[in-house]
């Protein structure tokens, strides 16, 4: 028997929300979704992430704009920028290493703050529809990255890893189908061609789904999706502006 409660409900009807109402988000429903974010597992209690809630239209207004001019970060009540941050734990550590060799700039370090970053935000995530709301990630924040950290005032050692808009539903997509599961759990090693065979099936399953979604206008299978995107370069300028920001420098 499959197991169930409401907590695996909850997740199961998760899908991206573009369409929100005129309706505020409280400081209270703030404070306990960037609460719930923060119990988050973190790699060695580093924690090594800040959240910049954006309220005030004009700002809203120019984020959309370097994010690809979607126009749901305008119109979500609330819009998270979620940042990996090592500057807090670098200036708070200066004073106890008395000139120690210090290692905040590694890419190990880039890697366990993006990582930390990714979890709080998906712990935020399942809070926020717990509670009657609705997001969508907005990895479009990276599309003019230095422009966007520099509006937002982020110092070295912080970057912009994605968005969150945030506000109550006022239209839902379908659930978007996933790959089977046999695709992507391995059992005691990697199984290389199960998981790319499994995809053939998936592609018929999405398939269906774009028809049903664009009303027959598309059938594009998953497989020539990700052909395509992989087929277009994006967002070549990471690397540069990591570095610039003092990332990656060991």
């Amino acid at each position: 028997m499959k197991p169930n409660n409401e907590t695996l409900e909850l997740l199961n009807r998760h899908t991206s929300v573009r369409q929100f109402q005129d309706k505020p988000v409280s400081d209270e429903q703030l404070a306990a979704i960037i609460g719930a974010g923060q119990m988050a597992s973190t790699s060695s209690n580093v924690q090594a992430y800040s959240v910049i809630a954006v309220t005030e239209p004009d700002l809203k207004a120019r984020l959309s704009k370097l994010s690809g001019n979607q126009a749901y970060i305008e119109q979500c009540p609330v819009f998270l920028v979620w940042c990996a941050d090592l500057y807090r734990l670098r200036e708070i550590s200066g004073p106890h290493l008395q000139g120690a060799a210090s290692y905040e700039g590694s890419t190990e370090n880039l890697i366990v703050a993006t990582v930390d970053v990714a979890l709080a935000a998906q712990n935020a995530a399942v809070a926020a529809e717990s509670l009657g709301l609705g997001i969508v990630y907005i990895g479009g924040v990276r599309n003019n990255i230095a422009e966007l950290s520099e509006l937002l005032g982020l110092p070295e050692l912080v970057y912009p890893v994605f968005g969150m808009c945030l506000g109550y539903p006022a239209g839902v997509n379908g659930i978007r189908p996933r790959l089977p599961l046999q695709a992507v759990l391995h059992h005691n090693g990697y199984q290389a061609d199960a998981s790319v065979e499994q995809v053939k099936a998936y592609d018929e399953v999405t398939r269906d789904y774009m028809r049903q979604r664009t009303g027959g206008q598309k059938d594009t299978p998953w497989s020539e999706m990700m052909a395509g995107r992989l087929a277009q370069p994006s967002r070549l300028q990471m690397k540069e502006f990591l570095l610039q920001k003092g990332f990656m420098q060991k």
